[in-house]
């Protein structure tokens, strides 16, 4: 995956400033991550995770 993608961070409704550099960083692992699952379009157009802390 060579192509840019747009991340948006937000923590706890605060959104994080998050500069191109580390949003392609952070965004290619998880959309690697993501596209190798059983099920994932190759030609997805967008991708919504939630992650929160286990209790």
């Amino acid at each position: 995956m060579d192509e840019d993608v747009d991340l948006k961070i937000v923590v706890d409704g605060k959104e994080i400033a998050v500069k191109e550099f580390v949003q392609n960083i952070i965004g290619r692992a998880i959309v690697s991550s993501v596209c190798v699952l059983k099920g994932v379009n190759e030609d997805w157009a967008e991708m919504e995770l939630t992650v929160r802390k286990a209790k």
